[in-house]
């Protein structure tokens, strides 16, 4: 028989082999994205690290897997004081000047012969210094103004690339390292499409969204973000000693933590040169937003001679590329009220070119953004615009204002109707909270016709302004009460275009549970998300009887999407609609999947750019196949169809020995010509 003793002694063996365990697929997976094991072995491991944990409270330790997200949300950041300044990069923009910098540098150090260089992606994302004591993480901060950043512990330990406890052993005393958190191309444009489906300001760049994730005062709103970190460097190291740039990283990639890989490692500045031209030409197919690359001396005996200025280190440069920004004018800073009731200012611009792009307009986000930039009407401002980026305000330029410049206030009532505007609690946005407002009318209509939702050709915004002005649509269960004579009494409508108009509307009565609940316009609730719940319940009676409890059941529903689904179908004007919208004819199919499709038992991963049909278009034909789709490459992915630009997810895919194809081939199997 054994004692509590000895089974306590058992449980703390098995919690470390567990961690251990756990700590090294975290590694093959996040970092080296080289699995050995599946997802549901992965799970099981995790299951009983937390069952252990919890008969044996006190085995858990800060450095633990399960702990990576804990702890309620924060009222404020911390200051942390980082033990050697964080010091910023000089910058050159042209050859002439690094060679000039070069120059500098063999003149201090009294040789002519070129030294040995490094030269590494310049990432465009938030400064971090991550510091290990004994190998544990311990504390994570920002650069903030390099000597003293914010504390983001508990945010970063939710970022899987990152180890809580380095590997091998023993693990060096102390160790900061000092990188950046990146969010690739690809899940920065699926974040900013959950947010605008959410009716949330998306963000403008990759940079931003790292940087407004990591400084989440909630840290499980930052596990959901699609972070990563890359090491490029060290302050202090106690424990280890290295000759060079890169024997340190290779040694910082060894302890487990993800570096930034040298690109060239030369003697003399010509190869960086020929490396700086084609990454500047292929930069937009680069996973990461990439704005240069960074020079480093390689011997760190050579970089204690060089020494630092006041500002910069001499031994290190920035080479940047040249920028897609211009300089205009803002001419205006209009309200413009979206659908969810959200006040967004908008900076009306003079038309300028940025990026082969006409920009006339930029959303200013909100008026923390505004007077956190001093963004004043009138004020020549620099406006950059990336790949697929929205377009945005960088900042003003003082140096041109005459006096003339008005500053922007946020106007108390909403700009349509003329209710009084509430902020959010604990938030930046402001809305109207008057679900009647003209503007939220329109944009809920604009929203329920989209060809991704009820599919209304034919319902354009002059047609819905006029129809939601006139009193004859106030929800989308008007639209099917409409008759010729309604639409006939329109500005521009003619005979034919009425009756265009409401055959659309008639085929649009016949629809799927999935595409009307995105239809709806539900905070949270995307495409995706509305094909997983019409996949669950099956019918919009079963939905509408759920629970709360019921919608966090589902594995892919978290508490704020559970929320916002129960708040909507609980409100009696909502129901009220939906039992019009049924009323009226509004049938809802059955939507079976397919079993025996040309795709069936296919997980299919889209990525890149199609040139025949729409991301959701091609999501759905699979779906329609036997497939199931998703938006990221994992283990259980058995298909992914790439298309020109595809980045990381294509690679992953390949890594992982997942069958790639294009949109021919994939058109191909389908039967489709």
């Amino acid at each position: 028989m054994t004692t509590p003793d000895a089974d306590r002694t058992q449980a703390e063996r098995r919690v470390r082999e567990l961690r251990e365990q756990i700590a090294h697929h975290d590694h093959r997976y996040y970092v080296l994205d080289n699995p050995e094991i599946s997802d549901a072995q992965y799970d099981a491991l995790l299951r009983e690290l937390e069952t252990l944990e919890r008969a044996y409270p006190a085995l858990v330790t800060p450095d633990s897997p399960t702990q990576r997200v804990a702890g309620a949300p924060r009222d404020a950041f911390g200051k942390v004081e980082h033990a050697l300044p964080l010091a910023s990069l000089d910058k050159v923009h042209t050859e002439t000047e690094l060679r000039e910098w070069e120059a500098r540098i063999l003149g201090q150090l009294g040789r002519q012969d070129p030294v040995e260089y490094v030269a590494e992606l310049k990432l465009d994302g938030a400064t971090v210094e991550l510091v290990y004591v004994r190998g544990a993480l311990e504390v994570a901060s920002t650069r903030g103004d390099g000597r003293v950043g914010e504390r983001v512990t508990e945010n970063i330990r939710t970022i899987r690339s990152v180890p809580l406890r380095l590997r091998g052993k023993p693990p060096p005393e102390l160790l900061e390292a000092r990188g950046e958190v990146v969010m690739e191309r690809e899940p920065f444009l699926a974040l900013n499409r959950r947010l605008l489906e959410a009716g949330q300001e998306p963000f403008a760049n990759p940079r931003n969204a790292a940087a407004g994730s990591l400084r989440q005062l909630d840290p499980r709103v930052t596990a959901e973000r699609p972070l990563s970190v890359q090491v490029h460097g060290w302050g202090r190291v106690h424990g280890r000693s290295f000759k060079t740039h890169v024997e340190g990283l290779e040694a910082i990639a060894a302890m487990g933590l993800p570096v930034v890989r040298p690109l060239v490692v030369c003697a003399g500045l010509d190869p960086i040169l020929a490396e700086h031209r084609r990454l500047m030409e292929g930069r937009d197919a680069l996973p990461v937003e990439v704005d240069g690359i960074v020079i480093k001396v390689n011997d760190l005996a050579l970089r204690e001679e060089l020494g630092t200025t006041a500002r910069h280190p001499r031994w290190a440069v920035a080479f940047k590329f040249p920028p897609r920004e211009q300089v205009t004018v803002v001419r205006d800073i209009v309200v413009q009220v979206g659908r969810t009731g959200a006040l967004t200012p908008v900076a009306v611009l003079d038309p300028v070119e940025v990026g082969g792009v006409t920009v006339s307009s930029a959303t200013l986000h909100n008026q923390e953004e505004i007077e956190r930039k001093d963004i004043r009407i009138g004020d020549a401002v620099v406006v950059t615009r990336g790949g697929d980026v929205i377009p945005e305000v960088v900042k003003p330029i003082p140096s041109r204002r005459t006096g003339a410049e008005r500053p922007f206030r946020m106007p108390a009532a909403c700009p349509v109707c003329g209710t009084a505007a509430v902020r959010e609690e604990g938030g930046v946005i402001v809305r109207c909270p008057n679900a009647g407002c003209p503007a939220q009318i329109r944009g809920a209509i604009l929203h329920f016709a989209r060809r991704e939702a009820m599919n209304i050709d034919g319902l354009g915004e002059k047609v819905v302004e006029q129809l939601v002005a006139r009193g004859l649509v106030r929800t989308p269960a008007d639209l099917y009460a409409l008759t010729r004579e309604d639409l006939l009494g329109l500005d521009r409508m003619a005979e034919r275009s009425a009756q265009n108009l409401l055959d659309a509307i008639n085929a649009s009565r016949r629809t799927t549970l999935d595409r009307l609940l995105f239809a709806l316009g539900i905070r949270q609730v995307g495409e995706t998300m509305a094909r997983t719940l019409a996949d669950h319940f099956g019918t919009l009676e079963a939905l509408r009887g759920a629970t709360r409890e019921d919608f966090e059941a589902i594995h892919e529903v978290g508490p704020v999407v559970a929320a916002s689904l129960h708040a909507y179908l609980a409100d009696e004007r909502n129901r009220a609609m939906l039992d019009r919208l049924l009323a009226n004819g509004v049938c809802i199919e059955a939507k079976a999947r397919p079993t025996g499709g040309t795709l069936a038992g296919h997980l299919v991963v889209f990525t890149g750019r199609l040139e025949r049909m729409t991301r959701d278009e091609a999501q759905r034909l699979a779906a329609s196949h036997g497939a199931r789709t998703a938006d990221n490459v994992t283990k259980a992915t058995t298909l992914v169809v790439a298309g020109p630009g595809a980045g990381s997810k294509l690679e992953r895919a390949r890594k992982l020995g997942i069958e790639t194809v294009d949109e021919t081939e994939f058109l191909r199997r389908i039967g489709q010509p």
